[in-house]
């Protein structure tokens, strides 16, 4: 059955955060996902807090880029939300924008280097293995959690290329995708997935999480389209939705017919009632998925 989720943008004020977990948590949508974009907000505090204020809703996070973060502090800061609030946080990781991790002095020679040997050392922590490890970026010597999750704890990760797709095939136990993958985009990708995981002899279950561009209501088409070039995306281009419920939930279904396993709606930069979208996503859409 398809997940579905919407995301609070990172733009939006922090303090909008516990209005949108209330709506999500109300209408009976099943994830709301955050992004850690420098220089905005943490992506941990604000899952923290969401997932006090809610009883229900999952926080997902996507991503938080593994430049910027020793894997030992991210494997704590999992374990501890997911032994708080069991099965509710789902944690992602991946390369972050590059041009952001040279800002802050954290850019790495290899990126797809250092995301194999992060989601290695991430997996085994979460898992309450102790890990030794001298990698080229990795590097722990007889780490262990003191409260590890109670059952390993799954890691996303996000991927766009074909290596880093591979990569994550064989790594993660799941990956997500970002704005603007087309239909056709995400069952190339699913091709580059499935390498990586057969050459990695993995035969479990992988999650493929997708955010999809969403408006609704007066002047959406106008207001998707504007979406697509703020992104830079080709006009006219396949990476949203628009309309009424019954619209968007048979739009939705070109995502979920190319192996999509949970759909993330993307809000417009100038959504008018982020609120009310959300209460639309978990009311009247989610029950047309499922």
């Amino acid at each position: 059955m398809t997940s579905v989720g919407a995301i609070f943008l990172p733009s939006m004020p922090p303090e909008r955060l516990r209005s949108m977990a209330l709506a999500a948590d109300e209408s009976g949508l099943e994830q709301l996902w955050l992004w850690e974009d420098c220089f905005k907000e943490s992506a941990v505090a604000s899952m923290a807090a969401a997932l006090a204020w809610t009883s229900s809703v999952r926080l997902g996070v996507g991503l938080m880029p593994v430049p910027m973060r020793n894997v030992a502090t991210t494997a704590m800061e999992a374990a501890t939300l997911d032994r708080l609030f069991p099965g509710r946080a789902i944690v992602g990781v991946g390369h972050g924008v590059l041009d952001w991790m040279g800002q802050i002095g954290a850019r790495a020679a290899s990126p797809l280097t250092l995301l194999g040997e992060y989601l290695d050392a991430l997996r085994a922590l979460l898992a309450g293995e102790t890990v030794t490890t001298e990698g080229r970026y990795v590097r722990l010597d007889g780490v262990a959690l003191d409260h590890p999750p109670a059952a390993p704890l799954k890691v996303l990760a996000g991927a766009e290329g074909p290596k880093t797709l591979e990569l994550v095939g064989a790594k993660a136990d799941g990956v997500i995708l970002t704005g603007g993958t087309t239909p056709d985009q995400v069952r190339l990708a699913r091709e580059r997935i499935d390498a990586g995981r057969e050459r990695a002899g993995r035969t479990d279950p992988h999650e493929i999480v997708s955010y999809v561009i969403v408006a609704t209501g007066d002047g959406a088409a106008e207001r998707l389209e504007a979406e697509r070039g703020r992104w830079g995306f080709p006009q006219g281009a396949d990476v949203g939705v628009t309309g009424d419920a019954a619209a968007i939930a048979e739009g939705l279904s070109r995502w979920v017919d190319a192996g999509v396993d949970t759909v993330v709606l993307q809000p417009t930069a100038d959504e008018p009632d982020p609120e009310g979208l959300v209460h639309l996503l978990g009311e009247e859409v989610r029950p047309l998925l499922a």
